[in-house]
C-alpha cells in the first residue's frame, strides 16, 4: 500500500466519523494545551525569580536579627567593619529600614525608607532616571539628602510629568530632606520588598533623625568571589560569636543570595513538575479514550479488514493504517492544543500570572500527544491486523 493511498484512507475514515473523532481529540487538546501552559508558567516563574534576585549578586550575604527571640546584642556598623577585614569579603555595610509618612507639598503617602551607605547602590545595581547617587561625602558630612524610588516619585508628583522633584524638599517621618536623585523603575526586589516604593538616605542621617541609635541594622556583605561564600559565612559567624559574647551568632540569621535564589528556582521547578504531572494524567485519560474509539472502529470495520486481507493486504499494512489513524488524531489534537494554549497566554497575563511561551513547551506538548496516539493506538491496531480474514468476512 502506497503512503499516499494510506494517508487518503486514514483521512476518509477520520472524516466519516467526525463527531466521534472530535470527542476523542478533545482530551488530547486539553492535555496538550495544559502541558504548553505548564511549561510557559514554569518559564515565567523562573524568569520572575531571576528578575527578583537580579539586583543581588549571588555572592551577597545578608546578616540580620533572628526572627524568633529578642536580640540581646544588636548588630552595629563596627560589625560591618570587622566583616570587611576577612580576606573572603570584599565589602560589608549596614542598612537600617523603617516605614513612615512621606510628603511633598500637599501630597502625602506611606512608604519605606532605608538608611544606606554608598556601596548599597552598587551591590544592588541601581540605575538613575535623573539626579545623582548618595556619595561618601554625603555620609561623612551627614547631608540630609534623599533618593526616591520610581513609584514614590510618581506619587509625590501626583501624576504631573512637568513637576521636577530634583532639588526640592520633601518630608520623611516629619524630617526635611533634599531630593538629589530618582531611581529607574526596578520592579519586585524580593518577597515583601519593593525599592520602587522606598526612599534612601545616608546611613548616619537615617540613624540620627529617623530611626535612632537603638535601631537594629541588617548587614550586607559581598564575598570576594563565588568560591569564597562559605568561607565568608564561616568568618562572619566566628566574628559574631567573638564580638557578641552575650547571645553569640545564634541571635542572627546569615543567608547568602545564591542559596535563596537556588531555593526559589527549585520551588518554581517543583511547582512546574507538579502541574506537568497533572497534564500527563489528562493525556493518559485522553489516550484511554483513543484506545476505546479504536476498538470500536475495529469492530465496525471488521468486514472491511477482512476484504483488505482477502485482496492481499498484509498484516503490517493493516497495523500501519490503524496506528496512523491514532497518531493523526493525537497530532491534530496536539496542534490545536498548542494553538489554544498560546491564545490563553494573554488571559494569564491579564491576571498577573507570569507565563513565557517557549519552543520546548510546543515540542513537549506535541511529543506527548504523539506518544499518546502511538501507545494507546498500538494494541487496537495490532488486534485489527491480527484478525482472521475468513472470520472477519463472516462478522455481522
Amino acid at each position: 500500500m502506497q503512503l499516499k493511498q494510506l494517508f487518503k484512507m486514514v483521512l476518509i475514515n477520520i472524516y466519516t466519523n467526525k463527531i466521534r473523532t472530535f470527542l476523542t481529540t478533545l482530551g488530547v487538546i486539553v492535555g496538550t494545551a495544559t502541558i504548553f501552559l505548564v511549561v510557559a508558567i514554569g518559564k515565567g516563574g523562573e524568569a520572575q525569580v531571576n528578575q527578583q534576585y537580579s539586583r543581588l549578586n549571588v555572592g551577597t550575604i545578608m546578616v540580620m536579627p533572628a526572627m524568633r527571640g529578642k536580640v540581646i546584642s544588636p548588630l552595629s556598623k563596627s560589625d560591618a567593619e570587622l566583616f570587611q577585614e576577612s580576606p573572603y569579603i570584599s565589602v560589608a555595610f549596614p542598612i537600617l529600614s523603617g516605614r513612615g509618612d512621606i510628603s511633598y507639598n500637599s501630597i502625602s503617602c506611606t512608604g519605606s525608607f532605608s538608611a544606606i551607605e554608598p556601596e548599597f547602590q552598587e551591590v544592588n545595581h541601581f540605575t538613575l532616571k535623573e539626579g545623582s547617587f548618595l556619595s561618601a561625602e554625603d555620609e561623612s558630612n551627614q547631608n540630609k539628602y534623599v533618593i526616591l524610588g520610581a513609584e514614590i516619585a510618581e506619587t509625590l508628583k501626583d501624576g504631573d510629568p512637568s513637576v521636577n522633584l530634583i532639588g526640592e524638599t520633601i518630608t520623611v517621618s516629619s524630617r526635611r530632606f533634599k531630593v538629589i536623585g530618582i531611581l529607574d523603575l526596578l520592579g519586585d526586589s524580593g518577597p515583601g520588598l519593593s525599592y520602587d516604593e522606598s526612599v534612601f538616605v545616608p546611613y548616619t542621617v537615617g540613624q540620627k533623625y529617623l530611626l535612632g541609635s537603638k535601631a537594629n541594622p541588617t548587614i550586607v556583605a559581598q564575598a570576594a568571589d563565588i568560591e569564597s561564600v562559605q568561607n565568608a559565612i564561616a568568618d562572619i559567624t566566628s566574628i559574631l560569636d567573638e564580638n557578641h559574647r552575650i547571645g553569640g551568632a545564634e541571635q542572627f540569621r546569615v543567608r547568602d543570595a545564591g542559596s535563596r535564589l537556588a531555593a526559589a528556582q527549585e520551588s518554581a521547578r517543583t511547582m512546574s513538575l507538579l502541574l506537568l504531572a497533572v497534564a500527563i494524567v489528562v493525556l493518559i485519560v485522553s489516550g484511554i479514550g483513543i484506545m476505546n474509539v479504536m476498538f470500536v472502529s475495529v469492530k465496525e470495520r471488521t468486514k472491511e479488514i477482512g476484504t483488505l486481507k482477502a485482496i492481499g493486504a498484509k498484516k503490517k499494512e493493516i497495523l500501519t493504517q490503524f496506528l496512523s489513524e491514532a497518531v493523526v488524531i493525537s497530532l491534530v489534537g496536539g496542534i490545536i492544543g498548542v494553538i489554544i494554549g498560546g491564545a490563553t497566554l494573554p488571559i494569564l497575563s491579564y491576571f498577573s500570572l507570569p507565563a513565557l511561551p517557549s519552543l520546548s513547551g510546543v515540542l513537549l506538548g506535541l511529543l506527548f500527544s504523539a506518544i499518546t496516539g502511538i501507545f494507546f493506538g498500538f494494541y487496537p491496531a495490532l488486534k485489527a491486523a491480527s484478525l482472521n480474514p475468513i472470520e472477519a468476512l463472516r462478522y455481522e
